[in-house]
Order: C-alpha cells, then structure tokens, then sequence
C-alpha cells in the first residue's frame, strides 16, 4: 500500500510538468529539478541497499535511504517552488510514517516543537502591533528625527526599519513603512525609474528591513525553525538563549547598516535639494495620530515585558511557553479581538516549519547525512573552512529560495558535518541561519525585496550590482566575526583567527 501511494504521489508530482512545449527556461529547469529529484528518490526508497550498515541503525538500515529520499523531493520542491512551501511540509510529515521511516503518532507530533507555537506567538503580537496601530506610531515617531536633509531620511529609514525588525517579523516591517515611502516619493514627485533619491529609499527599507531581521528571534521565520531543528539533534543541551543570539548577530548588524547607509550614499546620486514637504507630511502624520490609546499603552506594557522575559528566563521557562502567555495576554486584556488578527498569521509557515523538522528530525535518527559526509569530507578539514563553506551555501542559496526554506535544507547537512568532523552544532546553526537572512540581490529572494521592488522605483539590474557587493561583504563580515568575536562569546571555541585567511582562500 504505502509502494503505490508513494508512486500515486510521484505520478501527480511529476504530471504538470512533463508538458515540455512552449515551457521557458525557468520551467525548464524546475522540470529537470523535478524529474532528477523523483528518479534519485525512488532509487533510494525501493532500490538496493548501498548504504552500509557503519553509523546507520543495524536494524532498520533502509529507513536511512527512505530518509534521504523524502530529503531529495523536499529539497527540489522548496527549490523550485512547484508547490507552496507550506504544501512541502505537509508532505514531509505524510512520507515519514508512509515509508515506513518513522511511527506516524511520532511523525505527527513532531508539528508541535516549541518552534512554531514560539513563531505563532511572535505573529499574534506583530499582529496585534499592526491592528493597534502602535507600529504605526513607532514608524513615523523614529522617521520624524531623521527628515532633516535628504540623506538623513534615507538613514533613518534604513535604521527604523532595522530596529523594527529586530521585534517584528521583518516582512511585517516592510510592509508597514512601505506606503510611507509611498508618500514621501508622491510629495516629492519623483520619477518612477529616474530617480535616482527614491532608488535609495525603498533600498533603504528593504535592506534595512533584511540586516535587522537576523538580529534577534523575531525578525525572521527562519530563525524558530533553526533553533527547533537545534532543539531535535541536541535535546535540551541544542538551547540558544535571546542575549546569545543578539550578542553573536549584533556585530553583524551594526557594520551592515554602516555598509549599506555607504553603499546608498555614494552608489546613488542624491538628485533631490530639499525634503521640506515630505517633513510637513511626516509632521502632519504624527499630530494625526493623537495620545496613545489604551490599547496601545497595555500593548507597550506587554511588549516590553515579553522581551524582558525572553532575555531573562526564556532559558529557563522556554522561549514559546513566553510567547503563547503573551498572545493569550492580548485577548486577557483586551487589546485586540481574534477576528481583527488571525489573517495577519502566516499559518503556511507554521506547517512549513513542523513538515522541516520532522524531516531533520528522521535524517538525524538515521544518520544519512552523517552516512555520506563521512564519505565526502576529510574528516580533518578545518571548522572555520566548514563554517565558511556553509555560510556561503546559505547566503548565495537564499538568494533564489525562500530563507526558510534554505535553513531547512542547510542545517541537517551542517548538524552532520558537526558529527563527524567535531564542529559545534551551536555554531553551526549561527553561521547557516544568520547568512541565510542576508538576501541582498534579488526581488524573489526575501519579503522586503519583493515589496519594495513592486513600487516599481527601480530595477532588477539596479539593486542587483549593489545587492552582490553587499552579500560578498555581508559574508566576509560574518566570518571575520565568526572566528574573531564569537570565541570571545564561547561560541565556536575550536576555531582559529588564523584560519580566516584559508577559509576566504578555499572559498
């Protein structure tokens, strides 16, 4: 039964696509992705066992290869985007107990890691924020100080954003603040395309939006969904607490921000004189908004004593239980009604994460990936080259995938590289998450990109020859950080400041 589901499953995977007429190259390619990945799948799920036994369990050494082969159609489906991501991970979850990989009641109760109830409450509280207004507030409060000249508002746009999405979910963010610059670009009647001042303002969010989404928690979908595959392959030792995971990213962040206010500078030219009515404009909005409500004032209140607990005790109380006291809190005091938020959750990316960490979770149990990395990297390969080596898979993958679905497809493999070659897993999951949120280059490759390149203020080629600049840097940044300030943490013990200089070589 479980042979013709599969190969049902497969049939209808593989049937849209195999219409090769009047397909562009695109389509083309997430065919051939997609023929490549079911033959290799089915290869390992019904063929000869050529896993050996070594590091494998004795007793169910096929579960390893039928592991690898969900891996491989997971992996082309989040590559390609053939389906939703959501609809992948659902996938995930079915063929673990239908290939006999796992028990299904252990399959299915891997959807409720810690994860995705800790990523349900960060989006109910960014949620009740937006339908508040108190983002809003926030928005045009931080903008206001920085209106005095042009470039000004161009860096305070970058840091407003970048501060934002250290709380908020960085998507949410940018989708704030866009009809802002909307405005702002209106009053000032800039040209679409010609301009090169709003060229630099929706940059500025988007890229501000990006850098400070890798600083925290909150700021990224990506981020829960690393720490719940850490949680799985380290049990209760696999914890990353609020204040390591800012103290490690924030030197990152700071030099990004500082890199990009440079690079908008002096890459694009100021062509405006005077922002004198987009001030009046920004002015106008805040007296609009009048004394806070009291549904702002509890939410504030909450807010603050959220993250306090999460820098606090969130080691010790759990990150999600904190998270899901907060959210029922929302309703507790009355600040919003569930009817006004429940569209703002991305509840797609809450299966996304639970199909991604069943999945880690069964690769982890079998030892596939530690199977082949044994056979495939010499086991006295520097950390630092291994780290770097990841690092750049994670930011030059996310460039064309969703950041989540790069950690999903990364991070198994980096945990295995950990086994076998003595690199930390803590390490790991820094250095494969943080870089997988620094996606610079293209309009398909972050949230923020996609929404400010929809004004339509600039294209592709624009933000692309400064997008690759920003993610070579942002990956040389990162490593310098890696093996010089992450020691100086206790993360990364074992890793040379010498060995800066082979890695950037190697790469």
């Amino acid at each position: 039964m479980a042979t013709i589901s599969a190969v049902i499953l497969c049939a209808e995977l593989f049937r849209p696509l195999v219409a090769w007429q009047g397909m562009n190259r695109v389509q083309i390619l997430k065919t051939t992705i997609i023929s490549t990945a079911i033959v290799a799948a089915a290869a390992l799920a019904w063929g000869p066992l050529w896993l050996e036994p070594e590091n494998l369990d004795p007793t169910r050494p096929i579960a390893a290869q039928r592991a690898l082969a969900i891996f491989v159609i997971c992996m082309s489906l989040w590559l390609t985007n053939v389906i939703p991501l959501a609809a992948t991970g659902l996938l995930a979850i079915a063929l673990l107990p239908l290939l006999g990989v796992m028990p299904r009641d252990e399959a299915f109760s891997l959807f409720g890691n810690s994860a995705v109830f800790f990523m349900l409450g960060v989006f109910l509280l960014a949620a009740a924020m937006i339908s508040t207004g108190l983002s809003k507030r926030l928005t045009l409060t931080f903008i206001q100080r920085f209106d005095r000249t042009p470039m000004q508002l161009v860096g305070g746009i970058l840091v407003t954003s970048a501060f934002l999405s250290l709380w908020m979910p960085e998507h949410a963010v940018a989708a704030m603040i866009f009809p802002i610059i909307l405005e702002i670009v209106d009053i000032l009647k800039l040209d679409k395309g010609k301009s090169q001042y709003a060229k630099s303002l929706f940059m500025a969010l988007a890229w501000g939006a990006i850098i400070g989404g890798i600083g925290t928690f909150l700021g990224g979908a990506r981020t829960p969904l690393a720490l719940g595959l850490l949680s799985k392959h380290m049990g209760e030792h696999g914890l990353i607490s609020f204040t390591t995971w800012f103290a490690a990213s924030a030197p990152v962040v700071v030099i990004m921000l500082v890199v990009a206010w440079l690079m908008l500078r002096y890459s694009l030219k100021c062509d405006v004189e005077s922002i004198k009515a987009a001030t009046q404009m920004l002015d106008e909005r805040v007296k609009r908004l009048g004394p806070m409500s009291g549904r702002e004032r509890r939410l504030a209140v909450l807010g603050l004593a959220t993250v306090a607990c999460w820098i606090g005790v969130g080691h010790e109380i759990g990150l999600g239980v904190i998270a899901l006291c907060s959210a029922t809190l929302l309703f507790v005091l009355q600040i919003v009604d569930w009817r006004q938020i429940q569209d703002y959750v991305n509840w797609g990316v809450l299966i996304m994460y639970g199909g991604a960490v069943a999945l880690g979770t069964a690769m982890s149990q079998t030892h596939a990936f530690e199977w082949i990395v044994a056979r495939v990297i010499p086991t006295d390969t520097p950390p630092m080259v291994v780290l770097a080596i990841m690092a750049t898979a994670a930011i030059v993958l996310t460039e064309g995938i969703s950041n989540s679905a790069a950690v999903a497809i990364l991070l198994p493999i980096g945990f295995s590289m950990s086994d076998a070659l003595g690199v930390d897993p803590i390490t790991m999951t820094l250095a494969v998450t943080i870089p997988s949120g620094l996606a610079f280059s293209l309009p398909i490759s972050s949230p923020p990109n996609a929404i400010c390149f929809s004004a339509g203020y600039y294209s592709v080629q624009d933000v692309m020859r400064r997008g690759v600049v920003m993610s070579a840097i942002a990956l040389v940044v990162l490593l310098v950080v890696m093996s010089v300030y992450w020691p100086m943490l206790g993360i990364g013990q074992g890793i040379e400041v010498e060995s800066v200089g082979g890695a950037l070589v190697g790469l």
